[in-house]
C-alpha cells in the first residue's frame, strides 16, 4: 500500500519526540501536531466586528450554539469540535484548565467565564454532539479591527502568530464590504499560514449579503454581482480562492425554523397584496401597530430579529410560491441564503484537500521547532520535512496555485487559466480539473485527459519555452498523470463513475478521513445544486 503524506508526516513527528524528550514545551507542541494530523480539518471564521461570524457558524451547524451577542465570551477564541457528550473547557493563559458549566439560554450556549477576565483566558474548547462537527473543527475568533486592541489582537495572534504557523488549516473570512483592513489581514494570514508552501487557503464571504440590496427579495442577486467584481479584484484574488455571498442571519434562522414561525409566515402570505406590501415596506413599518394582520407586535418583532426584513419578505413569497410546510420552507430559505454554495465551496476546496492542508501546517510547525531548537542527530527529521515538501505533489499544487493567484504564471492568458484549473483552482475533482461536468463518464474523462497531456507535453518540450514555463508545464503534466491514474483505478472497479476526490496521492488520506469522520452534513452530494425558483413574478415584489 502506498504510504500517504499523512503517514509520512506522522512518522516525522514521532521521530522528533526522541530528540525533545527533556523539553516539556516541545513535547506538548509535538503532541498537538500529531493530534492535528488525525483530527478533522480546522476551519477558522474571522472578520471584523459584527461581520456575523457566530451567526454563520450556527448556520453551518444547523444549531443555535455559538453566542452572538457582544458579551465577554465573544472576546475569546472558541473551538467547536465533535464530542459524544457535551463538554466545555476553559484553557487559561497560565496553562490551567477548568471545566465550565453547560447552560443554554434560548437555545444558545452560555459561556460564563466565572469572573475570570477574558485576557486571562487563552481559548475555550467546546465539545458537542453535532454531526456537522464530525468532519470539521470550527473556530470562532474575536472581531478584527475592534475598538479594543486586546480583542483585535486575540484574533491576529491566533491566526497570524509571529513565530509559528497558524493553528488553523483554512479560513472563512467574513466581510460586509471590501475594506483595507480585510486585505491587510488576509495578506498576513497567507504569508504566515502558508510558510514555504505559500498556500491560498481562504475564502471570502459577503456575510450580510441581504443588506447589499437593502433587504429586497432579489438582494442575493445584487450581492452575487458584487462578489464577482471582488473576485476579479487583483488584491483580493491573490488572497482568496473565491468570494461567496451569504445572508448569514437568514441561513441560521432557516436551519432552526420553528413551527410557530412557519404559521406566522403563512398568515403574512395570506394577506392581500396591498396590505402585504404596505406592511413589509420597511423594518420599522413591519413592527408598527396595525390592523392589517392578526399577528401581535411581539411576534412580528421576533420574526424580524430572527430573519430580518429580507427573510420575512422571502419566506412569505416562498409560501405563496408553494412551500407547504415548515420543512419545505426551511429548505428553500437555506437554498436562497447562499449557505449551500459556501458549504459546497468548503467541500470542494478545503475538505478534499484536508490531508495536504493539515500536513502543510504540521510540517511548517515542525520545521520551525527544529530550526529554533536544534538538536544533535535531528538533521534526518529536518531532511524528511524537506523531502516531503519536494516530493508531495499535492503540496506543490498548493504552492503553484498560490503563485498563480498572487503573481501569475509564465504562460499566455488562456494557458494560465487552463493550468490553474488543472492544478485544482476550480476544485480538485477530476471533472473540475479537466473542465468537464461532474456527470462526465470515465470514457469522456479519459479522452479529455489524453488531449490535455498531449498538448502540455508538447508545450514542455518546445525549444522556445523558457525554463519557468517548462517547470509549470511539468507540474501540470504531473497533475494530469495522476488524474489519468485515478481514472484507470476507476476503470478497474465495478462502476463507471468518476471519483469525487483529488489525485491518487490524496486517496489514502481521504479514505482514512471519511472512515474516521463518518457522515457529515457538508458532503457535496447532500447539497442542492440550484436555488429555489419562485413561482410567480408577483412573488418578487
Amino acid at each position: 500500500m502506498r504510504v500517504s503524506i499523512l503517514d509520512d508526516a506522522s512518522a516525522l513527528v514521532r521521530a522528533a519526540r526522541e530528540f525533545y524528550a527533556d523539553d516539556r514545551e516541545a513535547c506538548d507542541l509535538l503532541s498537538d501536531l500529531e493530534r492535528r494530523l488525525s483530527e478533522p480539518i480546522r476551519l477558522a471564521l474571522a472578520g471584523m466586528v459584527k461581520a456575523g461570524k457566530s451567526t454563520l457558524l450556527n448556520a453551518m451547524l444547523g444549531e443555535r450554539l455559538a453566542p452572538t451577542d457582544a458579551g465577554e465570551c465573544t472576546r475569546v477564541v472558541t473551538w467547536y469540535r465533535y464530542s459524544a457528550t457535551p463538554t466545555i473547557t476553559m484553557h487559561l493563559v497560565e496553562g490551567e484548565q477548568r471545566r465550565m458549566p453547560i447552560r443554554r439560554d434560548a437555545g444558545r450556549l452560555v459561556l460564563d467565564l466565572g469572573g475570570i477576565p477574558p485576557e486571562d483566558v487563552a481559548w475555550i474548547d467546546v465539545g458537542w454532539p453535532s454531526t456537522g462537527l464530525r468532519s470539521l473543527i470550527l473556530i470562532d475568533t474575536p472581531g478584527i479591527a475592534s475598538l479594543s486592541r486586546d480583542v483585535s489582537a486575540r484574533s491576529t495572534d491566533f491566526l497570524v502568530p509571529d513565530t509559528e504557523p497558524s493553528s488553523a488549516d483554512a479560513i472563512v473570512y467574513l466581510m460586509r464590504h471590501l475594506h483595507a483592513s480585510d486585505l491587510k489581514f488576509l495578506e498576513s494570514f497567507r504569508d504566515t499560514a502558508a510558510g514555504a508552501s505559500q498556500t491560498v487557503n481562504a475564502v471570502a464571504v459577503l456575510s450580510r449579503a441581504d443588506e447589499i440590496g437593502s433587504g429586497r427579495i432579489d438582494s442575493l442577486l445584487s450581492a452575487g454581482k458584487v462578489a464577482r467584481r471582488y473576485e476579479k479584484d487583483g488584491d483580493l484574488a491573490s488572497l482568496s480562492l473565491g468570494v461567496v455571498p451569504v445572508a448569514g442571519l437568514l441561513a441560521e434562522s432557516a436551519r432552526t425554523l420553528r413551527e410557530d414561525e412557519f404559521a406566522a409566515f403563512r398568515d403574512l402570505a395570506s394577506l392581500d397584496r396591498a396590505s402585504r406590501e404596505a406592511l413589509m415596506v420597511s423594518a420599522d413599518r413591519f413592527v408598527r401597530p396595525t390592523e392589517a394582520t392578526t399577528l401581535s407586535e411581539e411576534v412580528r418583532r421576533e420574526l424580524l430579529s430572527r430573519f430580518g426584513i429580507f427573510g420575512v419578505r422571502l419566506a412569505s413569497a416562498l409560501i405563496r410560491g408553494g412551500a407547504a410546510d415548515s420543512s419545505q420552507l426551511s429548505e428553500q430559505l437555506v437554498q436562497q441564503s447562499g449557505l449551500n454554495e459556501l458549504q459546497q465551496f468548503i467541500q470542494l476546496q478545503f475538505r478534499t484537500r484536508a490531508g495536504a492542508l493539515k500536513v502543510r501546517g504540521v510540517l511548517d510547525a515542525l520545521q520551525t521547532l527544529l530550526r529554533e531548537k536544534p538538536r544533535d542527530g535531528a538533521d534526518a527529521v529536518l531532511g524528511g520535512v524537506e523531502r516531503i515538501y519536494a516530493s508531495a505533489h499535492t503540496l506543490r499544487e498548493l504552492s503553484l496555485l498560490s503563485r498563480a493567484r498572487s503573481s501569475g504564471l509564465p504562460l499566455s492568458r488562456l494557458d494560465a487559466e487552463e493550468a490553474e484549473r488543472i492544478i485544482g483552482g476550480s476544485g480538485p475533482s477530476p471533472a473540475a480539473r479537466l473542465g468537464l461536468p461532474e456527470t462526465a463518464t470515465t470514457a469522456e474523462s479519459r479522452v479529455r485527459v489524453d488531449e490535455l497531456l498531449a498538448r502540455w507535453r508538447t508545450l514542455s518540450e518546445s525549444p522556445l519555452a523558457e525554463r519557468a514555463t517548462v517547470e509549470v508545464a511539468r507540474s501540470v503534466i504531473r497533475s494530469l498523470e495522476e488524474v489519468a491514474s485515478e481514472l484507470v483505478a476507476v476503470g478497474a472497479g465495478a462502476s463507471d463513475v468518476v471519483l469525487a476526490g483529488g489525485p491518487l496521492e490524496g486517496a489514502v488520506e481521504r479514505a482514512e478521513q471519511e472512515r474516521e469522520e463518518g457522515e457529515g452534513p457538508l458532503r457535496e452530494e447532500h447539497l442542492p445544486q440550484d436555488r429555489a425558483v419562485l413561482a410567480r413574478g408577483e412573488d418578487l415584489r
